[in-house]
């Protein structure tokens, strides 16, 4: 699976405590060798984000992203409160 970190992500992500990002890049390696891991939580965020999927990164931290063929664009990252 390929993936793509879209430009609103990085915005985001550049604002990110180190020890998010780290975490992020943990999550991240953990989802392109098993996305459906339990630890990620993958799952659907069709109300907040239609045609959307999100992991967990840490207990407060989700990364969203979407589907498009075999690549996994990225969209956003924050805490849940401010995603949803």
């Amino acid at each position: 699976m390929d993936v793509y970190l879209h430009r609103s992500f990085l915005k985001k992500f550049k604002k990110l405590p180190p020890k998010i990002k780290d975490r992020f890049e943990e999550r991240l390696n953990l989802f392109l060798t098993n996305p459906t891991d339990v630890v990620l939580n993958n799952h659907t965020v069709e109300r907040a984000f239609p045609d959307c999927r999100s992991i967990n990164i840490t207990g407060d931290y989700r990364a969203i992203f979407k589907l498009e063929g075999d690549t996994a664009i990225f969209i956003t990252i924050g805490t849940h409160p401010e995603l949803y």
